[in-house]
C-alpha cells in the first residue's frame, strides 16, 4: 500500500483516538476515510472497530471504581450488551457490501443526531425522575443499542447515556463508567466476531491501532486544556459534513 495512504489511515486513527478520549465520535473519521481509500464498506467498519477498541478498553479500566459502585446494574446490562453486540456484528458480516453502503448515510445521520442532541435528550429524560434500576424496558433498550453498536457503533455512547438517564441514574461519572465498560464489551465481542469471520484487513488494522492508541494518549492529555464544548462542536461539524457527503454520493 502506498505510503501516503498508510499515513492517511494512521492520521485518521490518531484523530479518532484523540476525539474518543475527549468527546467521542472517532468513527466519523475512520470509517469514511477507509471507504474513501477504496476499502469495502463492511471491511472498513470492521477494521475501524478493531483499531479503536483498545482505546475503549483503556477507558473502561480508567472508570473501574465507578463501575464497581454500580456492580449489580453493570452485570445485568453486560449480559444483554454481550448478546446484542454479537448479534449486531453478525448482521454486519452477513450484510452485502452494497447494502451497507446504502445504509451508511442513514447510520451516520442517526449517529450525528444523537451526538448533536444527546445531551438535551439525556437532560429531558433525566428530568422525568425514573427510579434507578435495570427494568425490563431499560434492558430492551440496551439490547437495541448493543445491536446497533455491534453493527455500526457511531454515537453508541450517547445513546447509552440517554438510556441510563431514562433509568434514573444521575451520577455522570458512574454513567460514563458504565458506558465505557459496556462499549468495550460490545466492541470487544464484535472484534472477535469480525476476526473469526475474516472481515478485518490486518495490514490496515495494525498501523491504525498504533495511531488510535497514540491519539487516545494525546487526547487524554489535551482534554485538560481544551474546552470540551469546542471539541464537541468540531466533531458535530465533521459528523454532519460526512453525513451530507454520503447522502450526496448516493
Amino acid at each position: 500500500m502506498p505510503l501516503p495512504e498508510v499515513l492517511m489511515m494512521i492520521g485518521a486513527a490518531l484523530l479518532a483516538g484523540a476525539l474518543n478520549a475527549v468527546a467521542g465520535g472517532g468513527s466519523f473519521f475512520t470509517v469514511p476515510s477507509l471507504i474513501f481509500l477504496g476499502v469495502s464498506p463492511v471491511v472498513a467498519n470492521a477494521t475501524s472497530t478493531v483499531a479503536l477498541w483498545p482505546g475503549s478498553l483503556a477507558s473502561a479500566w480508567g472508570y473501574r471504581r465507578e463501575v464497581a459502585a454500580e456492580r449489580s446494574t453493570a452485570l445485568t446490562l453486560s449480559l444483554v450488551s454481550a448478546l446484542g453486540g454479537v448479534a449486531g456484528a453478525l448482521l454486519l458480516v452477513w450484510t452485502p457490501a452494497a447494502l451497507f453502503l446504502r445504509l451508511l448515510p442513514f447510520l451516520l445521520l442517526a449517529a450525528t443526531l444523537f451526538f448533536t442532541f444527546g445531551p438535551r435528550i439525556r437532560e429531558a429524560l433525566g428530568a422525568r425522575g425514573r427510579a434507578e434500576g435495570a427494568s425490563a424496558g431499560a434492558l430492551a433498550l440496551q439490547a437495541v443499542i448493543a445491536v446497533y453498536g455491534g453493527y455500526f457503533g457511531g454515537g453508541m455512547g450517547l445513546m447509552m447515556l440517554a438510556a441510563f438517564a431514562l433509568m434514573g441514574m444521575t451520577d455522570i461519572h458512574r454513567m460514563n463508567g458504565l458506558k465505557s465498560l459496556l462499549g468495550a464489551l460490545i466492541n470487544g465481542l464484535a472484534v472477535v466476531t469480525f476476526l473469526v469471520a475474516r472481515v478485518v484487513d490486518g495490514a490496515i488494522a495494525v498501523p491504525m491501532v498504533a495511531g488510535a492508541i497514540a491519539g487516545g494518549y494525546l487526547g487524554a492529555a489535551l482534554a485538560r486544556r481544551l474546552p470540551p464544548p469546542y471539541v464537541r462542536r468540531f466533531v458535530i461539524a465533521v459528523g454532519w459534513a460526512m453525513t451530507l457527503g454520503f447522502f450526496a454520493r448516493g
